[in-house]
């Protein structure tokens, strides 16, 4: 198989792993997650790698059921911008909630990141998944938001975050001491927003970074979730059960680009896997049973509820058929409920196969294997259009991790379908972006 179209990869960032069991693995460090310098060298590997991104979840309400690193750790903000300081290429992406934040506080944030870094900055926007079912309680509400509203917002916050952005043109500040001109105040502009949700004047207090805004990247498969997308994201994670459904939700989401002036190759689709890199399959199999081993089955099925509607797994046998829990309404990440529910009947899963069917870093599919077998599969997933690229949440962390970069990356350099080293420093150049036009400075071209 050959491709010349270059494949992007992300590197999902998480303490040890992201297996649910990962902390256990005796090479592990079990506080990897609040520990900088172990998170500094994890993203020094992926750059050493040419690793377009180096990305951090979040989660903004815990419980007894959270994924172990989920139950401490850094703000992913703060994180990142300690990243920022040990890497000088690797792209930095950051979780920050839409529901749970206030625009202005957010833009001046991540501008400041971005300015830290030279332009290395992407925000993961995000309406908040809930999967404690608790979220609210942390920030004096009742009630988490029904999924349609959380987007009706997120569509305003988007739009004023951005807006904010581009309070400064990018000539503005003109540092003039002969005749004492700090700026020109041509160019600054007042957002001057009023929407349902939203209010916000501006401007902000930082100007555009090197490289204008930072990147936007969103997670959401739900329709409300794609044509928010479609009008804004320009990196999209997905994480599919397998190509063909991929595929289908490529060709969606790429369709509805042009309604909104948009192109093809302005929105970066990135599939969600888990390599396991083996010299032989066998070895491969064998460095996944050995985590799998690790698994306690009742504590992964705690993890499981948090995407099924917090169901409580422990009233039911391991071998329950998962057709007869009763799961609740799900305010939660409903698109890949619907498909976890699609899988459990068409396969009749039993309770105790749950963590290891549906979730990437516990599956073991065509990425656990040979570093020529992974390179032949993410090449079919590029060729077919199912993906422009990965999000790699390598079970254990940094072994997976360097197994890749040292055997799977040559490969795919050889193929001449992944880079050889960056071209460019900032992360829009990294994933072939174009800088956006700043959008006071274009309406007062479009006036004259």
């Amino acid at each position: 198989m050959t491709s010349k179209k270059e494949i992007k990869l992300a590197l999902y960032l998480i303490g040890a792993g992201m297996h649910v069991a990962a902390w256990r693995h005796p090479s592990a460090q079990a506080n990897a997650s609040i520990d900088i310098q172990a998170l500094q060298k994890v993203a020094q590997i992926a750059e050493r790698g040419k690793f377009d991104i180096a990305f951090v979840a979040d989660s903004l309400a815990i419980n007894h059921e959270s994924h172990p690193h989920i139950l401490n750790r850094f703000d992913p903000l703060i994180q990142i911008t300690a990243l920022a300081s040990a890497t000088t290429k690797i792209g930095l992406g950051a979780t920050a909630s839409t529901t749970y934040s206030e625009p202005y506080v957010l833009a001046r944030q991540l501008m400041s990141i971005d300015h830290i870094s030279n332009g290395r900055v992407a925000w993961n926007l995000v309406t908040t998944a809930d999967a404690t079912g608790e979220t609210a309680l942390n920030f004096s509400r009742d009630k988490h938001w029904e999924h349609d509203h959380r987007y009706e917002r997120a569509e305003e916050f988007i739009d004023v975050v951005q807006s904010l952005w581009d309070s400064w043109e990018d000539d503005a500040f003109l540092y003039d001491r002969d005749n004492n001109l700090f700026y020109d105040r041509l160019k600054v502009h007042e957002t001057s927003f009023k929407g349902n949700y939203l209010s916000v004047k501006g401007p902000l207090n930082i100007a555009r970074s090197v490289q204008g805004q930072p990147v936007i990247v969103q997670a959401g498969a739900s329709k409300p979730g794609q044509q928010l997308a479609a009008r804004t994201a320009e990196v999209v994670f997905v994480h599919w059960d397998d190509i063909e459904k991929s595929k289908e939700h490529y060709r969606q989401l790429k369709a509805q680009l042009p309604p909104f002036g948009r192109k093809e190759e302005e929105l970066l689709v990135l599939q969600g896997i888990s390599p396991i890199v083996g010299d032989t399959e066998e070895e491969a199999i064998r460095k996944f049973n050995e985590l799998q081993s690790l698994i306690d089955p009742y504590e992964s099925l705690k993890f499981v509820s948090g995407y099924m509607g917090n169901v409580d797994f422990s009233k039911y046998s391991l071998d329950t058929p998962v057709i007869e829990v009763e799961f609740p309404e799900v305010n939660s990440i409903q698109s890949h409920f619907y498909e976890h529910l699609e899988i459990i009947k068409k396969e009749n899963l039993k309770v105790g196969d749950l963590y290891a069917r549906l979730f990437g870093p516990a599956k073991r599919d065509a990425f656990v294997g040979t570093p020529t077998q992974i390179a032949d599969e993410m090449e079919r997933w590029i060729i077919e259009q199912a993906a422009d690229g990965f999000m790699l949440q390598f079970p254990l962390l940094p072994r997976d991790l360097e197994d890749f970069v040292d055997k799977v990356v040559p490969i795919l350099q050889e193929r001449g379908i992944y880079r050889k080293d960056y071209t460019g420093t900032t992360l829009r150049e990294h994933l072939g972006l174009k800088k956006p036009l700043n959008r006071f400075a274009k309406s007062k071209v479009n006036q004259e």
